[in-house]
Parts: structure tokens; sequence; C-alpha cells
């Protein structure tokens, strides 16, 4: 069986897109790789991408000069899950409040690890969690 290496993007779908890409880049500090008006893209510690899709705005195939990509979309809120260091976790939590963002939930898990749940403009729930959460992290 061939191997997956890791996740390599995650998608989410917003009705705002300059709202999202100002809250993803001004409260979480995220480096923008890419935008149009179609979507952004979004450095997450140098090892993966955060892609924004204008809700509907990808329902038809998107040609490129390599290839086209297939259409896809989606509804509700979704979850994200980021890794942080345990040391920042204060750090994190003081700059969510700075900026007026609400905590909804703190978790404590078994493994040692915690989780801070917070929720991003478009109500898709985010989480920074500590190390310890998974038996892989």
């Amino acid at each position: 069986m061939p191997k997956l290496n890791a996740v390599l993007e995650t998608a989410l779908y917003v009705d705002d897109l300059p709202r999202a890409r100002a809250f993803y880049e001004d409260d979480l500090g995220l480096r923008l790789l890419f935008s149009n008006q179609r979507m952004c893209a979004f450095d997450v510690g140098a090892r993966s991408v955060l892609l924004l899709f204008l809700r509907g705005g990808s329902n038809e195939p998107m040609p490129t000069p390599g290839g086209t990509i297939p259409p896809h979309d989606g509804q509700g809120p979704l979850h994200v899950g980021f890794a942080i260091s345990a040391s920042e976790l204060a750090a994190w939590e003081g700059r969510l409040q700075e900026r007026g963002i609400p905590i909804e939930s703190r978790t404590t898990w078994s493994r040692g690890g915690t989780s801070v749940y917070f929720r991003d403009p478009d109500g898709h729930l985010l989480e920074l969690a500590t190390p310890g959460l998974w038996e892989i992290y």
C-alpha cells in the first residue's frame, strides 16, 4: 500500500472572503500565500496550507494551465485544529481575548494536552491544541 505523508491542505468555505482573510491574517497571524476573488491560501506552520474559498465560488471546474480542479463546496460550521506548543497556550488565550474573540470551550485531555475552542466569523469551530491530544501528537 502506498503511504500518505500528511494532510497538505484543509479547506473552509466562507460567506465574506475579505472578512475571513482579515481574521486569519490579522487575528491569527497567518501568512498569505495566494489570494484572488474566489479564494485565499495561508501558510500554517510552514507545513500545511489553509484554503478559504468563497462559498459557492468553486461549484464549477477550475481550469488551470496544468489541468482542471474539480468542483467542490461546503456548508455549515466545519472544524480545524491548529497545533501549538504548550508554552504558548497562555499567550494564545491572551491574544484571543485582546482581539475580542470569545473562547467557547477548554478541554484537558487524558494524555496531558489542552484544547481551546473558538469560532471564526463564519462560525467554523477552530481549535488550538497542545501536544498530548492524540497518540501521535
